[in-house]
């Protein structure tokens, strides 16, 4: 019976693994229209136990840090990184966080925040009365007081990592920093290798619509012929035990 077993050990871990990278294509596609979005993919490999073959296991997750799409838009605040680079919030429990999302607005602390109230990391403030705010390529940003005076308010930094596709995924947008992303670096906005700001403007997700597909179909066929592996061994070892008892 050992290599029924083994007949059914692959398939169940490959059929597992389809379902993981079916899964992470679907969350592509769910997040195609979502700002700063970065693809991810899943990384597999095969599964020795003692020299004898028994199946795939998925040993990791990757993003893609191709860069997105530009689209203009009417808010200032609304701010794109044109080349490598994230920026910095902090979430709730205090972790620091990393985002290509730039989706920013002032909410009612004078706080620069996130769509989810994540506030910017930049060594600045912003007075209550602050008007007209501008973030220049280099993370300058201004802003007119109420006599019409143009004001320096503080400066945006970015971020960067040796291995940004290790980064692991902590929802809404954000990536923490992993030993396979090694440790962050932190530069002035349109220094070289940290990529500029550029105003009025998001970035689109990088989701590429016909690869997430070829994704599915692919591991929607592997998914269907391990089943039916699956089913022949069931069908197989049942005729044997038939077949001893006579």
């Amino acid at each position: 019976m050992g290599s029924f077993a083994q007949i059914f050990g692959i398939s169940r871990n490959g059929m597992y693994a389809d379902m993981l990278d079916l899964d992470s294509a679907a969350n592509n596609l769910a997040n195609i229209n979502t700002n700063g979005y970065k693809a991810q993919r899943m990384n597999f490999q095969e599964m020795l136990s003692q020299a004898v073959l028994s199946g795939a296991q998925m040993v990791s997750s990757q993003i893609s840090i191709q860069q997105g799409a530009f689209k203009n838009t009417q808010n200032p605040l609304d701010l794109a990184i044109s080349g490598t680079g994230f920026f910095a919030v902090t979430t709730p429990d205090g972790k620091q966080a990393y985002t290509r999302d730039g989706d920013f607005m002032v909410d009612a602390d004078d706080r620069i925040v996130d769509s989810e109230g994540n506030a910017l990391v930049w060594d600045g403030t912003l007075p209550q009365a602050a008007r007209n705010i501008e973030v220049t390529y280099q993370g300058e940003v201004f802003y007119d007081d109420l006599d019409d005076n143009r004001q320096y308010a503080g400066r945006i930094s970015l971020y960067r990592f040796m291995n940004p596709s290790g980064l692991q995924s902590l929802g809404d947008n954000l990536f923490l920093e992993t030993a396979a992303s090694g440790a962050v670096e932190t530069g002035r906005a349109g220094a070289a290798g940290f990529g500029s700001i550029v105003d009025y403007t998001l970035e689109a997700s990088n989701v590429n619509l016909t690869n997430e597909f070829t994704r599915i179909i692919t591991a929607q066929r592997s998914f269907q012929v391990t089943a039916r592996a699956l089913q022949q061994a069931d069908q197989m070892m049942a005729q044997a035990i038939r077949m001893r008892q006579g």
